[in-house]
């Protein structure tokens, strides 16, 4: 594969996690006049809960399907402008019995490169969304850590480099978002590894860590709270301009949080 397409492939690198919902965006930035779009299916569900002491306790099953549509264009070379819309499904078994079906969050944003060295092997960019709830209910159990309007703050330090060979990448967030009401505000830490086995597949490995600032004033949460995750999965370019990508992840530690498990199916495009 050559260094120009290896450089295009990197803007796709975008996860999507749940509980609440995440949307991770690698640190490069598109060129000039240039897009993509990511149309992401995540299944998910969980039985257990870990509580404050981290150890696993029974819950009622909680599943979760979502599906976004994350798209990006390239307003200049340095600056892309960020918007995803989402569905979202969720159902909690009894005794909570409680169900919702409806608009997940609406994301909207931006994000620069600050620094790049001249073959952007290296950037450093910066990220600002607002992210707007399909759902004010905060009555519904099935809507809980949906309804808050949030605002998310993030630095992206992104590298391209080779290793044993072949062509790979790191990508490392920190990012702060910002809740008006309910749940509280949180500190995320993200990191991506991606590496093109072939041609055609590129696998990524992917953790994302939540620490929550406070406990918030929702009766749902049962104190301050934490959680991380680990997610692996493989993108198959089909074209230049489509991919396919098919993966897992676990939530494998934690504090006062759904033990998580589910899978992502995606559909890549460039324009």
């Amino acid at each position: 594969m050559g260094v120009s397409v290896f450089k295009s492939c990197v803007g796709f690198l975008v996860g999507l996690l749940a509980i609440p919902s995440l949307a991770s965006a690698a640190a490069w930035t598109l060129p000039d006049g240039t897009g993509q779009w990511l149309t992401t299916l995540t299944l998910a569900s969980s039985t257990s809960y870990l509580e404050g002491s981290g150890s696993l306790a029974s819950t009622p099953r909680y599943n979760k399907d979502e599906l976004s549509a994350l798209i990006e264009y390239g307003l200049t070379d340095r600056l892309t402008a960020i918007f995803e819309p989402g569905l979202q499904h969720i159902d909690i078994a009894s005794p909570t019995d409680a169900e919702r079906t409806g608009l997940g969050y609406t994301e909207f944003g931006a994000r620069y490169a600050v620094l790049e060295n001249q073959d952007k092997s290296w950037v450093l960019s910066g990220q600002a969304t607002v992210r707007i709830p399909g759902t004010f209910d905060t009555s519904n159990p099935a809507a809980v850590g949906y309804t808050d309007v949030e605002t998310d703050l993030r630095v992206l330090l992104g590298h391209t480099f080779t290793i044993a060979g072949l062509q790979a990448f790191f990508d490392l967030e920190a990012a702060e978002r910002v809740r008006t009401a309910g749940l509280p505000s949180e500190f995320r830490a993200d990191g991506t590894f991606g590496v093109w086995v072939q041609p055609r597949w590129l696998v990524l490995a992917q953790s994302f860590n939540v620490v929550s600032e406070g406990a918030g004033n929702t009766a749902y949460t049962g104190g301050s709270y934490d959680y991380e995750k680990f997610q692996l999965s493989a993108v198959y370019q089909l074209t230049p301009n489509w991919s396919l990508q098919g993966g897992g992840y676990a939530t494998y530690a934690g504090r006062n949080a759904l033990q998580e498990n589910g899978l992502i199916f995606g559909a890549w495009r460039k324009f």
